[in-house]
């Protein structure tokens, strides 16, 4: 999902311990009386720790403590100062979106919740109605084929719920869409279909799952599925997205229940309980164990486990994807700024200060490239409903062309990008700019990435397996253990 989309994590807010799949050799961990003095700690100050620490809490348990690796909570909601000097705005290099909100009096996201419990600033985003389209001659109304783009992707959604009760075998989201129709070939009708699914899924429909992608998009945005509604709004709180989850934790944690700046490095567990040591040579010791690191730190043994997990939990682990989703910023020596977006698939975002704003008055802008996926999506938050007077516009890729930018020096990068804009405005003179950063979310070793993504080869006995407690110590937990919204940051 839209990482700075990254996002909704929905499964954990209101859940305990996000219990996983009830196997016929395992029983729920209870959260009786008997368990008051049971200690737990939780690894990882994201949202999925912070949401079972609070129903911890709430449950009458206050024997935990969160350990995260970082100086505050929040995961992958994170955010920093932008711009110049006399000029700065908080921009998110995360999450940022709350994707489906509520339809009248049905269920609510519990992320929206958060947000209107904790005061959090939000602004309706209308980025397939408020767009701009563009290729090498500059603006080029391709807008009936965006239009067809959304019809192929409603047939795509459609034709997945079709399938489950016939019990036909999932595939690829790429032959989904083939066998609905959909063979896109031109620049602008790849440009068009990236908009619909690879800006959503942070991968292309070759490496996602047709059935698990649909499910995930009704589960978000269509409440006669279990969704919430077609509302999308945008974080622009100055204190961050973070302060969402900042501002819950602070309503119930004490100091002692939280540990920051500390990076787990091996956890051993056994029948009398588990074992933590930190990166320092510290050790932790709890009755229990609840791992919330994202799949990608899973994946990639930034944290080592004693004895070494079984086969049917790492098979589970490795059969799932994480992706990228990149962002970068930008600041000339002029008093506006211009922006790209990121993701964990990958997706990366670029931030640009100008003197004067240059580009669409729509919120978004879709750019046809003959190379799909290269710079396709930029995003205006000079805009009357976000920041406006700003200068701040954000760009993103995701998937492979995101890992490539991640191993590329920034001063690549940033010609790519400008030379994209010159491309995009040919008759305006785009200056250098004076400041350039974006998010390497898949190579730095806390998160490996943006969120998950399910491909068409992992089976629901995997989701299941991933969900699952090793040992009743050691339990799972985070967005890529949900099975209706995993993708969410």
């Amino acid at each position: 999902m839209r990482y700075p989309s990254l996002a909704v994590l929905l499964a954990l807010v209101h859940s305990s311990l996000a219990l996983p799949v009830i196997l016929s050799n395992q029983t729920p961990l209870s959260v009786s009386s008997k368990f008051s003095n049971t200690k737990v700690l939780i690894l990882g100050g994201g949202v999925a720790g912070v949401a079972a620490a609070r129903t911890l809490h709430d449950e009458g348990i206050s024997n935990f403590v969160i350990v995260e690796a970082r100086d505050e909570l929040g995961g992958r909601m994170a955010s920093r100062p932008f711009g110049a000097s006399d000029r700065q705005y908080t921009v998110e290099v995360g999450a940022n979106w709350v994707q489906g909100t509520q339809t009248d009096n049905g269920t609510q996201n519990p992320i929206m919740a958060l947000a209107k419990k904790h005061g959090l600033a939000t602004r309706k985003s209308s980025y397939f109605t408020s767009l701009t389209t563009y290729d090498d001659r500059g603006v080029s109304d391709f807008a009936g084929v965006f239009n067809a783009s959304i019809q192929d992707y409603a047939r795509l959604v459609t034709s997945a719920g079709k399938r489950v009760p016939k019990r036909l075998v999932d595939m690829t989201a790429r032959s989904g869409y083939s066998l609905t129709g959909a063979k896109p070939s031109t620049r602008h009708e790849m440009a068009a279909e990236y908009y619909q699914f690879d800006w959503e899924f942070a991968a292309s429909p070759e490496d996602t799952s047709w059935l698990a992608s649909s499910w995930a998009h009704n589960s978000t945005f269509r409440p006669d599925a279990g969704g919430f509604s077609l509302e999308n709004r945008l974080s622009v709180d100055q204190r961050g997205f973070k302060f969402l989850i900042q501002s819950e934790a602070h309503s119930f944690l004490k100091p002692e229940q939280v540990r920051l700046n500390s990076t787990v490095r091996v956890i051993s567990a056994s029948e009398e309980g588990v074992r933590v040591t930190l990166s320092d040579g510290e050790t932790l010791e709890a009755d229990y164990a609840l791992c919330t690191f994202s799949l990608g730190v899973l994946q990639h043994d930034d944290v080592k486990f004693d004895p070494v997990l079984p086969v049917w939990k790492q098979e589970a682990i490795h059969s799932m994807m994480m992706v990228n989703f990149r962002d970068a910023v930008y600041v000339t020596s002029m008093s506006r700024a211009l922006i790209l977006r990121r993701t964990v698939g990958n997706v990366h975002q670029d931030i640009l200060q100008f003197s004067e704003k240059f580009w669409f008055d729509t919120e978004m802008a879709l750019y046809a490239d003959y190379e799909r996926g290269r710079y396709p999506v930029w995003q205006s938050l000079d805009h009357k409903n976000f920041f406006p007077g700003s200068g701040i516009l954000f760009v993103t890729v995701t998937g492979d062309f995101s890992k490539r930018i991640e191993l590329l020096p920034d001063s690549q990068v940033k010609s790519e990008v400008l030379s994209i804009l010159r491309t995009m405005f040919p008759n305006t003179s785009i200056p250098e700019p004076l400041d350039f950063y974006f998010q390497r979310w898949h190579s730095d070793p806390l998160f490996r990435g943006a969120y998950s993504n399910w491909p068409a080869s992992f089976l629901s006995e995997h989701q299941a397996n991933l969900r699952a407690n090793v040992d009743e110590r050691l339990w799972f937990a985070g967005e890529a253990t949900s099975r209706k919204h995993f993708g969410a940051c």
